[in-house]
């Protein structure tokens, strides 16, 4: 059995142990679950400001003359209509158009891109985009080793960064991204995030990391782990890759359409993508609500109708901000309508469950 000295850890890893973080291995790192406790770091983050360390994530730095149009070949969506400083969430498909990492793309000049891209499958992604550049003008660095990164999210998370850079939430709007000085150090910061809320992503030398961190949290920020980003993106209805997105499962399948840009020329897994498009799709991604209060669903529990299966859950938890169970899973298309009704199965027992609108939490007029 791995001991945690066999993870990778963060430019953070120590400092996380030092305020008494709960660590956990995630992705092949180790990383912290919780500080305070995943219910208060939730709550943090939906009523005031949050800090994460998400180092673990991958970045690519793709340049040269043909990377818009390499980048359209790769991802889902369309890159090319990205001026300098905007970005897009995008997804990058095998050739039978799973999924094999869903990202976010900013680009930073004219030339060049940066790629963040999931902490589990840093090499694996790497190596498809090197396996699919050939014979392009194009220049793939791998540039997750050197880099670290910060979120930073909330309703006051505006207010925190723009004590540090004053004005930033002003000059930055959402899916923008922007080259700042922050403590003597050359930052990319991003208006982008996980967690439903406003805020920022920092992507800096991993020497900015800890005196970057420190500051933010001594402005106001409270420290959070992973634990709360999953709940946060949960109620969002954001998908986590290895539960929600798989190899076997494809954008359509997912009820992310809106990312695949099928008016571009030709994308790997374009041809599958457009056949499901036009004929529909075996399964279907959807969200659902618990009726009992106490009831929990995880991933992989079994989803059945009438007693017969029809489908698995891929995430699940309790509400922080509902106090209810919620999930999302795959389900049979017939089985996929707002309002039918499925028993999850908990502990061997069947549990009732409704299938409701995406996302089950949203941001109040603030």
């Amino acid at each position: 059995m791995a001991s945690n000295a066999d993870w990778k850890r963060t430019p953070l890893g120590e400092e996380h142990e030092r305020l008494g973080a709960r660590m956990v291995e995630f992705g092949g790192w180790w990383m912290p679950v919780q500080y305070a406790g995943i219910l208060q770091e939730h709550h943090s983050v939906r009523t005031a400001c949050g800090l994460f360390d998400i180092s673990h994530m991958g970045e690519v730095r793709v340049s040269g003359k043909d990377a818009p149009a390499f980048l359209n070949h790769l991802l889902t969506n369309d890159a090319g209509k990205l001026a300098p400083g905007q970005a897009q969430y995008s997804l990058m498909c095998n050739e039978r158009g799973g999924v094999i990492d869903d990202l976010y793309v900013y680009r930073v000049a004219e030339e060049v891109f940066l790629l963040v891209i999931n902490a589990s499958h840093i090499d694996k992604d790497f190596e498809w985009m090197q396996s699919q550049s050939a014979g392009r003008n194009v220049r793939l660095e791998n540039v997750s080793d050197k880099t670290s990164a910060l979120a930073l999210q909330g309703p006051s998370a505006s207010e925190v960064l723009g004590q540090l850079v004053p004005g930033i939430g002003a000059r930055l709007t959402r899916n923008r991204i922007a080259k700042q000085d922050i403590l003597g150090h050359d930052v990319f910061v991003a208006r982008t995030g996980y967690t439903g809320e406003d805020g920022f992503e920092l992507l800096l030398p991993n020497e900015a990391a800890l005196p970057v961190w420190r500051k933010l949290l001594s402005l106001g920020a409270a420290p959070c782990g992973l634990g709360a980003r999953d709940t946060l993106r949960l109620e969002m209805c954001y998908p986590l890759h290895g539960n929600d997105l798989t190899e076997e499962t494809t954008p359509l399948e997912a009820g992310l359409s809106f990312f695949v840009a099928f008016d571009k020329p030709a994308f790997v897994g374009k041809e599958i993508l457009q056949r499901q498009k036009q004929v529909g799709t075996e399964k279907r991604l959807v969200a659902f609500t618990m009726n009992e209060r106490g009831a929990i669903p995880r991933h992989d529990y079994p989803i059945s109708r009438d007693g017969q299966p029809v489908g698995r859950v891929t995430s699940g938890s309790m509400s922080p901000s509902l106090r209810i169970g919620i999930g999302m899973g795959y389900v049979r298309p017939e089985f996929a309508g707002v309002g039918e009704t499925i028993d999850v199965q908990i502990r061997g027992k069947n549990a009732g469950a409704v299938i409701v609108k995406k996302p089950f939490y949203k941001r109040p007029n603030r």
